[in-house]
């Protein structure tokens, strides 16, 4: 009989900057620690097929909602969004606020920028590992997909514009249909991102090729080879630039391969988790 999984954990923190962020723990409280990042308008939510999996029980899992998404604070001014440093600050403030022990992160869409950031200011030696999901590290246009329109259009001011390109851009995450429970959680949890602050994500550098290809923890790249968001070759090109990172790519997987496939990706990731406490 498998055992229930331990109840979690609410927390409210502040990073350097005053921004107050709400993040979740879970899981068990002496384990490995995973910290999960999600991507552009979602929020820590869109984790639960990883938080309520138990094969990842006996990881100390943490999730947040990122500046500007989900139940943290949303400051207006685009200086809060466009600086690398408020970001990488944000992610040690969580790691430090949640209590993790050099947790592997867990990065989708957005949040490999988030990482890079993170790495650029305070390094490698506070983390195990990387999981690289459907990551955004780079700018350049050969590496999206048939969406970047439809994300322009999410920043409308225009509710009717805005939430037709919200959902139209979620359905397109996915290879499949979701179930609409599910399919209604994200798409709610996308329309608490203030237009202006979705607009804010866009426009900054983005020059980590340098900074990744000096990467000294273990690596995983994975990525949906349906992904119509973010194109498989942006996965190549990061697993080429990082020393001994290995690419694990999903047949029949869109953006999201941890909701779509969660049972390989849940497996996948514990292996990595024990194996990168180990290197």
């Amino acid at each position: 009989m498998t055992s229930p999984l331990p109840a979690r954990r609410t927390l409210r923190l502040s990073t350097p900057d005053g921004v107050g962020i709400a993040a979740e723990l879970s899981g068990a409280e002496a384990g490995r620690s995973l910290l999960f990042i999600h991507g552009f308008s979602q929020s820590g939510l869109c984790w639960s097929r990883q938080t309520e999996s138990p094969v990842l029980a006996g990881f100390r899992m943490a999730t947040y909602d990122f500046r500007g998404h989900g139940g943290s604070d949303r400051p207006r001014g685009a200086t809060f969004y466009n600086e690398p440093a408020r970001w990488a600050d944000e992610v040690a403030a969580v790691i430090d606020a949640c209590g993790l022990d050099r947790p592997v992160l867990v990065g989708w869409s957005y949040a490999g920028r988030i990482i890079c950031d993170y790495l650029g200011r305070h390094g490698s030696a506070g983390i195990s590992g990387i999981v690289f999901v459907d990551a955004a590290i780079s700018n350049e246009r050969r590496f999206y997909g048939r969406c970047n329109r439809l994300m322009r259009q999410m920043c409308s001011t225009d509710p009717a514009e805005n939430i037709a390109a919200t959902r139209a851009l979620l359905r397109r995450c996915f290879a499949a249909p979701v179930p609409q429970p599910l399919f209604e959680l994200l798409f709610g949890v996308n329309m608490l991102v203030p237009a202006e602050v979705r607009a804010a994500l866009f426009g900054r550098a983005a020059d980590y090729d340098d900074l990744l290809s000096r990467l000294d923890v273990p690596v995983l790249v994975v990525h949906g080879e349906e992904d119509e968001v973010v194109a498989p070759a942006m996965a190549q090109h990061l697993a080429s630039l990082v020393p001994g990172a290995t690419l694990d790519l999903y047949a029949g997987a869109g953006h999201a391969p941890f909701i779509e496939a969660s049972d390989r990706f849940n497996s996948r990731l514990a292996a990595f988790v024990r194996d990168a406490r180990q290197a």
